[in-house]
């Protein structure tokens, strides 16, 4: 026994000795670091200037009913926290220091109390509330399916918020990001009495109470439509509808706003409301009156209680060094962001990454230097798109796939209603040595041939097919060409373990995407998650230990639209190579994806 007590200390001391693993990962929507700045202004746009000199990632503001005051969310300390300030920009106070994601606060009538959004329970979105003075919490609801933006009545006595629990977010038509769908509850500040009251089938959300505590404005829109909502820059001729709701009846009343992609109501005196435009043909804050308030990427805003001014946050999207620094909630993990599938070079100098050229219309295969901070085309094909692969064994050479991939590059576009769809015109993989140098095709005709992974050895190729010849994963022998069926089912994303003795792909089964490993000879499947939801976007660690991956079995945390995230698919997880012990690493409202993982490189440091 007491040789095992010091077995098991050594390794402990062993572990917390060594160098922190270091995974890189991409974030969807542009919500980059430094990508988020609070403004006040008179609510008509005048007199607008940031509320702090420098962008900290903070937004969702809220004032404070006596309006001498804001509340929002900032990431500054890592991860999202609540942070009150003078509504000059004085008096910054930490209200929250938990590494959970808390966010979507809301006063009380009185302003003693604030409801908020928060993780800290069980990983899911449900409410808290939080007494101001003395900074304790306290847990409204529980439970996976999401609560979001909540608002106490004006009487006190009820908290409103949208949620999509007890629903299982189905696939987008034709795709495989997931519908947000959401329905109004109530529930009293001492968490009884919990009931919906809407049952629209479709999305409703940010509840904002009218003065009678009786009625709220909310926005509303299809489950479809939710698709283009949550869009930087929905589509022309994208919509949602504000609504007035009974809270009693839970009828539906609209209100004459315009036409446009309508989000965060709130009512103001003289029976008008304000709200944030978020396509581009008026983005900004518009008032059902007509009047015109600040304009550009504004994502929340709230205004003082008189009225006469709004605190809001814009999004930028400012230049990014080739790795930035990340909160993680495990020490013994690093987390960088770089731009999407970072596949490392085995001496872990330097990554592939995809990216648009200037003045062409396709997307080049790039390398990433981040001791030098450069970025450079390594290929660029005149009409088909680059998909990233992976560096060989000795890196020397880079495999990839070049193709239209419109799923990845036209929005939402494209849909994938039948088998068929998913050949896209075909796609090839290819070959090219790290100078540029030798470049040559590997596969050629009508299949949409992509992710190519190399065996250990050097000798074979791993990659996934669609098309006329069948869909799965297929192996190549680089010397003779001879292609061999791995496996036959709806399967993407292979990867071959360094250790070279399994093959980890992602399948679809049963609407989610689920994680599995199968030896080189087709033996031995092994499904390792079951996460209720999309897992995907793997990496396995150097030495085939462990598995990077991404999931949205937490499911959404806020409303999409707010986040401009294509979907809930985005919290890195790790796990052993055999599916055990997984870890969450990150929790935000943010969409996640792609981690790669990176060789601990002695000098080489991410810029934070």
């Amino acid at each position: 026994m007491r040789f095992l007590i010091i077995a098991v200390t050594t390794l402990s001391f062993l572990w917390a000795a060594r160098p922190p693993r270091k995974i890189s990962f991409a974030r969807a929507g542009g919500v980059v670091p430094g990508a988020l700045q609070l403004f006040v202004s008179a609510s008509d746009g005048s007199d607008e200037h940031p509320l702090f000199a420098a962008a900290q990632d903070d937004y969702d503001p809220v004032w404070a009913p006596d309006g001498q005051s804001i509340v929002f969310t900032s990431d500054r300390n890592g991860s999202a926290d609540l942070f009150s300030v003078n509504a000059d920009g004085s008096g910054l106070t930490a209200l929250t220091s938990d590494a959970s994601y808390e966010d979507q606060a809301a006063f009380s009538p009185d302003g003693k109390k604030l409801v908020f959004v928060s993780t800290r329970g069980s990983g899911y979105s449900d409410l808290w509330t939080l007494d101001v003075a003395t900074k304790r919490a306290k847990a409204l609801t529980s439970g996976p399916g999401g609560d979001y933006r909540p608002a106490w009545s004006p009487d006190g006595k009820w908290i409103a918020f949208s949620s999509g629990r007890g629903i299982t977010a189905p696939f987008a038509e034709g795709r495989w990001e997931r519908q947000q769908l959401a329905e109004i509850y109530l529930i009293h500040p001492d968490g009884s009495g919990m009931r919906k009251v809407t049952t629209a089938g479709g999305f409703c959300g940010s509840p904002r109470w009218l003065n009678d505590s009786q009625h709220v404005l909310a926005y509303c829109s299809t489950a479809q439509q939710t698709m283009q909502l949550r869009r930087s820059a929905p589509e022309p001729g994208s919509e949602s509808r504000l609504v007035s709701i009974d809270m009693t009846t839970g009828q539906l009343t609209d209100i004459h706003a315009g036409p446009g992609v309508k989000m965060n109501p709130s009512p103001l005196s003289g029976n008008d409301v304000g709200y944030i435009r978020k396509d581009t043909a008026e983005a900004g804050i518009v008032y059902a009156s007509g009047r015109r308030g600040p304009s550009g990427t504004i994502r929340a805003a709230s205004w003082s209680p008189d009225g006469k001014r709004v605190a809001f946050s814009r999004r930028k999207t400012p230049p990014l060094p080739p790795l930035v620094k990340m909160f993680s909630r495990n020490p013994n993990y690093e987390l960088n962001l770089s731009g999407a599938l970072p596949a490392f070079s085995p001496s872990g100098k330097q990554y592939l990454t995809m990216g648009a050229v200037p003045g062409t219309k396709v997307v080049a295969l790039k390398v990433n230097t981040p001791e030098t901070g450069k970025s450079d085309v390594l290929y660029q094909d005149k009409t088909r798109n680059a998909f990233v692969g992976g560096w060989s064994p000795r890196g020397d050479k880079v495999a990839f796939a070049l193709g239209g991939f419109a799923a990845f590059f036209d929005g939402f576009r494209s849909e994938f209603r039948k088998p068929g769809d998913r050949v896209e015109g075909g796609a090839q993989i290819a070959l090219l040595n790290t100078d540029g140098s030798a470049f040559q095709e590997l596969t050629s005709g009508d299949d949409n041939n992509a992710f190519p992974s190399w065996s250990p050895d050097g000798n074979r190729l791993v990659f996934r097919t669609f098309g006329k010849n069948g869909q799965g994963l297929r192996i190549m022998n680089l010397e003779t060409k001879a292609v061999t069926t791995l496996t036959s089912d709806y399967d993407n994303f292979p990867l071959w373990s360094p250790r070279g003795d399994l093959i980890m792909f992602a399948r679809q089964i049963v609407g989610a995407y689920d994680i599995f490993t199968i030896k080189p000879d087709g033996t031995a499947l092994k499904r390792l998650t079951n996460g209720k939801g999309n897992d995907a976007h793997m990496s396995w660690s150097f030495d085939g230990e462990s598995i990077a991956f991404c999931s949205s079995r937490m499911g959404f945390k806020d409303e999409a639209a707010y986040t401009d995230a294509p979907q809930p698919y985005g919290e890195i997880f790790v796990m052993r190579y055999d599916g055990t012990h997984v870890e969450q690493l990150t929790d935000n409202q943010w969409e996640e994806g792609t981690p790669g993982w990176q060789p601990v490189i002695p000098g080489l440091v991410a810029h934070r």
